[in-house]
């Protein structure tokens, strides 16, 4: 596999619109299962193109969100795109260019778009080989033949990918802001920038939480294995070659590491405030006996 950046339900295939429809959601038809992208080898190329994808809009059925939206693209016999609703896209038999222009005709339906320089991006070689075993050879994948269904398992593993490599970014950055803080916090642990700083890097860590959980499914097997249960060895194959489960119990630990450090700051933060309201508290206690002591003193003379 190779990074970068750019410069089941009821699945609905859907017909890529001609060029001068920009904009328009694409028209649906029943999807063939018995598709396959009849070329020896191709490229498969994952992109994050933002944080949601408008399946519905596009033409999707599927209520629960689990099931990709699968767009055929024309560009050659078979090609073919998978659209995942939290912003990954994953084309297959399509040249970079084609999936950037494809990308922008469904602009539109792209939630809070990330820039082309900002995209992750990974890309898988495929060859088809009745012949040979179904492995992964020098970051090339082999496959007895490039089923609909197969493709789709291989989708779902790189969708995850990018969007862990998103996340992953994101945490780094959590990391770099939140080190010289907790390092620092014994000298100077004020409260207002200090308590407002670890509130959002708190909450930036919890929403990634719940996106990589709740919006990727990332720890989750896709749908289509409950019907075709002899693919889950090539699923975990390619699951495997991506690092997914590695790669999320990292991300999760060092979610829960931020997690944990900017709650335990919080609370150090909240006890020095609350130190230093009962001191004033004391202050004004000693202050009231003494005044009342000179005031015993005047009266008396």
């Amino acid at each position: 596999m190779r990074r970068g950046h750019l410069g089941d339900g009821d699945t609905v295939v859907a017909e890529a619109d001609d060029p001068s429809r920009a904009g328009e959601p694409p028209s649906g038809r029943a999807a063939d299962p018995a598709a396959t992208l009849s070329v020896p080898s191709f490229r498969a190329e994952a992109i994050l193109a933002g944080a949601g994808i408008d399946l519905a809009a596009l033409g999707s059925t599927d209520r629960t969100g689990a099931a990709p939206l699968i767009m055929e693209l024309g560009d050659r016999p078979g090609a073919v795109a998978f659209l995942f609703r939290y912003g990954a896209a994953v084309f297959f038999g399509v040249g970079p260019e084609a999936a950037v222009a494809h990308l922008r005709r469904i602009g539109p339906q792209i939630r809070q778009p990330f820039p082309a320089g900002e995209r992750e991006t990974e890309y898988l070689d495929i060859r088809v080989d009745a012949a040979g075993r179904e492995a992964i050879e020098h970051n090339t994948l082999v496959l007895a033949d490039a089923s609909r269904e197969k493709l789709q398992l291989v989708a779902d593993v790189m969708a995850k990918s990018v969007s862990l490599a998103h996340h992953e970014k994101g945490i780094e950055r959590q990391f770099e802001r939140i080190e010289p803080f907790a390092g620092n916090l014994a000298h100077w642990g004020r409260g207002g920038r200090a308590a407002r700083e670890l509130l959002h890097n708190l909450g930036a860590a919890l929403l990634a939480e719940h996106r990589v959980v709740a919006g990727t499914r990332v720890d989750d097997s896709p749908e289509l294995l409950w019907d075709h249960p002899e693919l889950e060895r090539l699923w975990a194959r390619v699951r495997d070659e991506f690092e997914i489960r590695e790669r999320f119990a990292a991300l999760h630990g060092k979610l829960d590491l931020i997690s944990r450090t900017a709650q335990t700051a919080l609370e150090l933060l909240q006890n020095r405030r609350a130190l230093r309201v009962e001191w004033a508290i004391v202050g004004l206690i000693v202050f009231e006996i003494v005044l009342t002591l000179v005031q015993w003193a005047v009266n008396g003379r």
